[in-house]
C-alpha cells in the first residue's frame, strides 16, 4: 500500500506543561533579554526629550514634569492591574496583545496633536511598557527549568537594565537627527517586529495555578505580600537598594553640571553607560543562586553597595573615582536584584506574575523615597552629604539582611 509523502508543516512553538521546560533554548533566553530591554526603554524615552516637548506643545517648565508623572502613574497601575494577569491568561497570547497595544500607544504619542493626547499616550506607554517588561521576566521564570531559573531571570533582568540605560542615549540621538516624534515612530515599529518574534519563538507555558476571577487574582497579590516571608524580606532589601540607587542618580546631575565640570546632559547621561559593565557582570548572580549560594551572593553584593560610596564621595577631586563607584554600585545592586527574584520565584510556581508585581512595588517605594530624600540632603549638606546618606541606606540594607537571614528557608538548588 502506497503512502503519500508527508506534507511539510511549520513546527509550532514548544509547549511547556504546568511544570517548566527542562531546558530553555539559548535563542529564547536572549529574546527574553532583548524584549525586556526594548519594552522598558519605551518608559524612559521621554526623559531627554522634555525640552523638545515643552517647545512643541508650549508647556511651561513647571508643568513639563507631568509627562514623566503620567508615565510613572502608568507604571504603578501596571504593577497592580496588568502584571498579575500572567498567572491567569496564557502568557504567550498576553504578551502578543500587550505588545500590539503598546505599539498603538507609542503611535498615539508620535501623532499627538495636543497635550491631552500626549499625556494619555504617555500613561498608556508606562502602563503597557511596564506590564510587558515585568511580564516577560515572570514569563522567563515560568518557562525556565528549576536548575536554570536564576540564570534565565538574571539574563532577562540584565536586558531590562541595559534597555533602561540605552533608552536615554537612543532617544537623544534620534531626536537630534529626526525630531522627537520619530523616536516614538521607531519605537512603535520596533514593537511590531518584536510581536512577530515573540509569537514565533516563545514557548507556550500552561498555567500552574487554579483558575480564579480577576478581582481575586489582584487581591491575592496583597495576600502574598502579607504571608510570603521571602517576599517580605527580599522586598525590603530591594527597597533599600533601589533607594540607594536613586540617591545617586537623582543628585548626580547637580555637581556634574556645576563648576568645575559643567558637563552637558549628554555627557552626564554617558555615565549611566558605565553602569552597564556592572549590570552585565551581575547576570552571573543568577547562576550562583541556582547553585544554592543566594545568601553568600547577597552578602558580597551588599558589601559592594556600601563600599561604592567611598569612591563616589571623591567626585569633587576627579571623575575616575565616580566611574569606579558607579560600576561597584550597579554591580552590587543588580546582583541583589537578580538574587532577590531568583529566591522569590522559588516560593510559588503558580504565582510568578503576582510575585514580580508585588516585588516591584518595593522598587517603586524605594525609588520614590530615595529621590525625595537626596535633593533635600544635597541642598543642606552638598555632595558629601548625599554620599553619607547613600552609605547609611546601603549599610542599613546589610544590617537588615544579617538580622533576617535566619528566617529565610534553605536555598538549595531545586531538582
Amino acid at each position: 500500500m502506497k503512502t503519500s509523502p508527508a506534507t511539510p508543516v511549520t513546527a509550532p512553538p514548544p509547549t511547556c506543561p504546568a511544570t517548566p521546560c527542562a531546558n530553555l533554548p539559548r535563542g529564547a533566553v536572549l529574546l527574553f533579554a532583548c524584549a525586556s530591554g526594548l519594552s522598558v526603554a519605551n518608559v524612559y524615552y521621554a526623559q531627554p526629550l522634555l525640552d523638545a516637548l515643552m517647545a512643541d506643545f508650549s508647556i511651561s517648565a513647571g508643568a513639563i514634569g507631568g509627562v514623566v508623572t503620567a508615565t510613572q502613574l502608568g507604571c504603578a497601575l501596571a504593577l497592580l492591574l496588568l502584571v498579575p494577569l500572567g498567572d491567569l491568561v496564557q502568557r504567550r497570547r498576553l504578551m502578543l496583545a500587550q505588545v500590539l497595544a503598546l505599539a498603538g500607544a507609542l503611535a498615539a504619542v508620535a501623532l499627538a496633536p495636543s497635550v491631552t493626547v500626549l499625556l494619555a499616550g504617555m500613561l498608556l506607554t508606562g502602563l503597557l511598557g511596564t506590564a510587558m517588561t515585568q511580564g516577560l521576566v515572570a514569563y522567563a521564570a515560568a518557562a525556565a527549568g528549576p536548575h536554570e531559573r536564576g540564570h534565565v531571570v538574571g539574563t532577562a533582568q540584565s536586558g531590562v537594565f541595559i534597555g533602561l540605560l540605552l533608552a536615554r542615549v537612543v532617544a537623544g540621538g534620534v531626536s537630534d537627527v529626526a525630531g522627537w516624534r520619530n523616536v516614538y515612530v521607531c519605537a512603535a515599529a520596533a514593537m511590531l517586529v518584536l510581536a512577530w518574534l515573540l509569537w514565533r519563538t516563545l514557548p507556550v507555558v500552561a498555567s500552574a495555578g487554579q483558575r480564579m476571577r480577576y478581582a481575586s487574582l489582584v487581591a491575592s497579590m496583597f495576600l502574598l505580600l502579607r504571608r510570603n516571608r521571602v517576599l517580605q524580606i527580599r522586598g525590603t532589601i530591594a527597597l533599600l537598594m533601589f533607594a540607594a540607587f536613586n540617591i545617586l542618580w537623582s543628585a548626580l546631575i547637580l555637581p556634574l553640571s556645576a563648576p568645575p565640570y559643567g558637563l552637558s546632559h549628554t555627557a552626564i547621561g554617558a555615565f549611566g553607560l558605565v553602569g552597564a559593565v556592572g549590570a552585565l557582570a551581575a547576570a552571573r548572580a543568577g547562576r550562583w543562586a541556582d547553585q544554592g549560594f543566594g545568601q553568600r551572593t547577597t552578602l558580597a553584593a551588599l558589601v559592594l553597595l556600601v563600599a561604592a560610596w567611598l569612591p563616589l564621595s571623591w567626585l569633587e577631586t576627579s571623575l575616575w573615582p565616580l566611574a569606579i563607584g558607579i560600576v561597584l554600585l550597579d554591580l552590587g545592586g543588580q546582583a541583589i536584584h537578580v538574587t532577590n527574584q531568583s529566591m522569590i520565584f522559588r516560593t510559588d510556581a503558580a504565582a510568578h506574575s503576582r510575585l514580580v508585581g508585588a516585588y516591584m512595588l518595593f522598587y517603586a517605594a524605594g525609588s520614590g523615597l530615595g529621590a525625595i530624600a537626596t535633593t533635600a540632603v544635597y541642598d543642606a549638606a552638598g555632595w558629601r552629604g548625599v554620599c553619607a546618606l547613600g552609605a547609611v541606606v546601603s549599610l542599613l540594607a546589610l544590617v537588615f539582611w544579617a538580622a533576617t537571614r535566619r528566617f529565610m528557608p534553605a536555598q538549595a538548588p531545586e531538582v
